[in-house]
């Protein structure tokens, strides 16, 4: 059996922490403004890469 060691970072817990963040940032929106959303975050937020 192998050991694992601790994640440094869990992508599954991350991405359901930005789903339900951007749910709630929606929730609220017409269709044309969520299109608006997705197009001005689409580059700024990415994933933190740990150097």
């Amino acid at each position: 059996m192998k050991n694992f060691s601790k994640k440094e970072f869990d992508a599954v817990a991350y991405m359901r922490q930005e789903r339900e963040r951007i749910s709630k940032d929606i929730s609220e929106m017409t269709h044309k403004e969520i299109l608006e959303y997705f197009k001005k975050r689409r580059s700024k937020e990415r994933i933190p890469i740990k150097e």
